[in-house]
């Protein structure tokens, strides 16, 4: 039996369709059954999706309820951790920890517990150490706890280090780390926000850099690592390397309307994320702009792909594509 955790996300629907086409029966964890049919309006955007989405198992669980984690995991050999709490506002530092950290140590400890062949932990590069000057993040940059990261940081890497323990226990175990995911059905959340903003006319872009992949080839590279035998390693998926102003043209392009033409100052985001946190004290909504978003929007950092492309010998959709 193979477990997916996260099954009604991005990367977790476009999963489970995948794998139930080659399997009997696939097991998904879901906190609300209003999320389920996220993952069902996927599988109907593919053929055979409606036959296909009657084969997972639904099991309703959080990633801290441990009693019905223990039920989900009943005659599981293989988990997808693909569940994690995503934002870059301050205040949600707790919820991040319980959900990335905590979940994640939670699953590590029920894969050892109940005796669980693979795991494949879906992280991000986020969780990576920062390039020095032009060259490249590689799976063997260190992280520096002196950089001003991120609390999504902080999180997904801290959350590496649980699966890391698993592996110093006994567990077999991969992680992935993709860049900004690209992929059909989620417009109200990750990365497809940046679609619903291009759609409603955006106008500004920063000179920022960083790596895309598609949704597609983040779903075969984990389902090649998890049949191959490949332990203990860690692995960047980036397709490329683009920054945010070609990237939101391609997006106005194929939507057919205007693209960004404003070049947005770092001075301007310094005063941007200040404003944004005076309104949100008067208001109570949540944050559009945090101090650590307005930073990386702005940083080129390029990531090699290089050991997952010669490891499986694969090729990425071009970000176009």
């Amino acid at each position: 039996m193979i477990l997916v955790t996260g099954g009604t996300g991005l990367v977790g629907s476009h999963l489970l369709y995948q794998l139930t086409q080659e399997n009997d029966v696939v097991r998904a964890i879901y906190r609300t059954k209003t999320s389920i049919e996220k993952t069902r309006r996927i599988f109907n955007y593919y053929p055979n999706g409606q036959v296909l989405f009657k084969h997972i198992e639904w099991v309703k669980a959080s990633l801290n309820n441990i009693p019905n984690l223990i039920t989900a995991f009943n005659g599981v050999s293989h988990v997808y951790h693909c569940a994690a709490k995503i934002s870059f506002n301050p205040k949600d530092f707790k919820s991040l920890q319980k959900t990335n950290v905590q979940g994640t140590a939670n699953i590590v400890n029920l894969c050892l517990s109940e005796g669980v062949n693979k795991l494949c932990y879906v992280s991000s590069i986020s969780a990576l150490g920062q390039s020095v000057s032009s060259s490249k993040v590689t799976e063997e940059s260190h992280w520096n706890n002196e950089l001003s990261n991120s609390g999504y940081s902080i999180t997904k890497y801290s959350a590496e280090l649980e699966v890391w323990r698993g592996t110093q226990e006994g567990l077999k175990a991969v992680i992935i780390n993709p860049g900004v995911i690209i992929g059909p059905g989620f417009w109200d959340s990750g990365s497809g926000f940046l679609f619903s903003y291009v759609d409603k006319g955006l106008n500004y872009y920063t000179n920022g850099v960083t790596g895309y992949v598609g949704v597609d080839d983040v779903v075969k590279v984990m389902m090649l690592l998890m049949k191959r035998n490949i332990n203990e390693k860690r692995f960047i998926l980036v397709s490329e390397n683009c920054s945010y102003k070609d990237y939101f043209t391609a997006i106005a392009n194929a939507l057919q309307v205007k693209g960004p033409r404003i070049e947005t100052s770092q001075i301007f985001l310094e005063m941007a994320w200040r404003l944004d946190y005076v309104k949100c004290l008067f208001t109570g909504r949540s944050r559009m702009l945090t101090k650590s978003l307005a930073t990386t929007i702005t940083q080129k950092q390029f990531y090699s792909n290089d050991l997952i492309t010669e490891t499986l010998n694969i090729h990425f959709k071009s970000v176009a594509d």
